[in-house]
């Protein structure tokens, strides 16, 4: 059997495109609206990516933030999260879940009883910000007994030499930072800059799937067709603000966002 996020970017280059990832903080702006959104974005979306708060983030910016701290003062626990994972995949969705998050939420929870705990409610992948290459070599390891991706992260910094030792390292999937700044930043650099340090990591392993998050939006989508899948995050995590501020639907008006982002890409 094919593993679901390999099988998610096999399709996506079938029709000739990018995948589509889209990031949401699990419990934003409430438990019930969290897999209300996933639900309704779900027909668009190759792969989901889900966020768990935090109060104290290394990466991610102010729009992700004020999502996060939405979730956190409405009390969500990681308990909450994995029912939100359940929850979606029992009304028969097969769409990849990745988990994002940093190390001391699985610190606490105990590294075997969070992937117990992810295997049995079924998320399929884990990014973790603040556990890098190689110290991220055993868990990594662990992740891929359990059936689970590990997802490494490679910055425009990385060196030639560590680059090559952590796409050896990696499973389904490689996260390309577009640029060295926090989530939801204004692209820094030429969207050409990008794909060229795109296409250096995909020269390494043609075969491994590389995605470019960071600076991506509605209207910079476009200029990176050419790659294995796009993640859009903080304009998300921003209509959902903007929807709650605005006292409007924010399951509705993501829908149509992630629609108009598919579209571009199709």
């Amino acid at each position: 059997m094919l593993n679901p996020i390999k099988l998610a970017f096999n399709e996506a280059k079938k029709n000739k495109r990018p995948a589509l990832l889209t990031y949401t903080v699990a419990g934003d702006s409430s438990k019930k609206q969290s897999l209300e959104i996933l639900e309704s974005i779900s027909e668009y979306v190759d792969l989901l990516e889900i966020g768990v708060p935090h109060n104290t983030p290394v990466a991610d910016g102010g729009q992700i933030q004020t999502s996060a701290y939405r979730a956190i003062k409405n009390g969500i626990k990681m308990n909450d999260i994995f029912k939100i994972v359940k929850d979606f995949k029992k009304n028969k969705n097969s769409k990849p879940v990745i988990l994002m998050g940093y190390y001391n939420m699985i610190y606490q929870y105990g590294e075997n009883n969070f992937l117990k705990d992810c295997k049995k409610t079924g998320v399929n992948g884990l990014i973790i910000v603040d556990l890098p290459w190689p110290e991220n070599k055993v868990f990594s390891k662990k992740c891929k007994k359990s059936s689970i991706d590990f997802i490494q992260l490679i910055s425009p910094t990385t060196s030639k030499k560590r680059l090559k030792s952590i796409i050896k390292d990696s499973h389904n999937m490689i996260y390309y930072i577009s640029m060295l700044s926090t989530t939801g930043g204004k692209l820094k650099v030429s969207p050409r800059e990008i794909l060229n340090n795109y296409n250096k990591i995909k020269k390494i392993d043609p075969k491994k799937n590389c995605v470019v998050g960071f600076g991506i939006t509605e209207k910079t989508i476009s200029k990176f067709k050419n790659t294995d899948g796009l993640v859009v995050g903080s304009q998300i995590c921003k209509e959902i603000t903007r929807s709650l501020n605005n006292r409007q639907n924010p399951v509705i008006n993501v829908s149509k966002m992630v629609y108009k982002l598919r579209k571009k890409i199709s």
